[in-house]
């Protein structure tokens, strides 16, 4: 289905184009209609084409190591998705999705190249959208990876740690001093006071029952609080470690797409030049 040059106008990535490169343009992209959940291509596809959303919503999503689907993106109308395939000619690395019903506009490399060779400062005006586009991908992407620890933990304890915790941390806390300092003054002053008539005459035999049944209860759950703050570190430095290897994949790659994009726009100057 062939598209309107209307249609391209509203899309921020082609805003910067003239009536004439729209046109040029709009005879080369199809215009796809997707069905709600429908496929619109899957990871490990030849990445040929590329998306830009006019209508609906899309959602692209990735496997990450532990083969878990992760959601990188869900682009709606003036987005698109699958350029750097696209421009790289490498298989998909994400799938993508339609939400609902969902209006696109599929773009060709060669339709590119094409629009590039005759109108050598559309490229330009593209790149300047696709590098703003870039920015905030990379801003979104450095916010996501920031995770909470504590919540993190927190989403994983049971229902016995979150006890464990709460004795622990009543039990070495001064609260916990003073009432039980309070609590067996009164207790022994009130035997003392009552003498014969007392139920726990001194040297208060009850009392010391009941303190070492407290300590023997207290002890395991105070152990268990100490090795879950052992399980605590430990989580918290396999995240760390996680974020540091996927911060040092990041560099890697975006230093590697600095340098591609470079030697493209060498190309694309050179290319300017010879037109001129």
């Amino acid at each position: 289905m062939s598209c309107d040059p209307d249609v391209l106008k509203q899309v921020p990535l082609f805003a910067l184009l003239d009536d004439d490169e729209v046109a040029l343009l709009a005879g080369k992209v199809e215009l796809k209609n997707y069905a709600p959940r429908q496929r619109i291509y899957k990871i490990g596809e030849p990445g040929g084409r590329a998306y830009v959303v006019v209508s609906g919503k899309a959602r692209v999503t990735t496997v990450d190591e532990d083969k878990q689907e992760v959601v990188v993106d869900e682009p709606t109308a003036g987005d698109f998705f699958g350029f750097a395939s696209m421009l790289q000619q490498t298989p998909h690395e994400t799938g993508a999705t339609a939400l609902e019903e969902t209006v696109c506009v599929e773009v060709d490399r060669d339709d590119i190249f094409e629009l590039i060779q005759r109108k050598p400062h559309a490229g330009m005006d593209m790149l300047s959208v696709l590098g703003r586009q870039y920015h905030a991908a990379h801003q979104l992407v450095r916010g996501r990876s920031m995770r909470n620890i504590n919540e993190v933990i927190e989403e994983e304890a049971t229902f016995g740690e979150r006890i464990a915790d709460a004795v622990a941390k009543f039990g070495g806390s001064w609260t916990f001093i003073i009432a039980f300092g309070v609590t067996l003054v009164v207790y022994a002053s009130i035997n003392v006071f009552l003498k014969g008539a007392a139920w726990d005459p001194y040297p208060f035999i009850l009392l010391n029952l009941f303190l070492s049944m407290l300590a023997s209860v207290q002890a395991p759950v105070i152990m268990m609080s100490q090795n879950r703050q052992d399980t605590k570190d430990r989580l918290r430095g396999e995240l760390d470690f996680d974020v540091n290897k996927r911060a040092e994949a990041e560099i890697q790659g975006v230093a590697g797409k600095l340098h591609e994009l470079a030697e493209k726009i060498e190309d694309l100057e050179e290319l300017v030049r010879e037109r001129r």
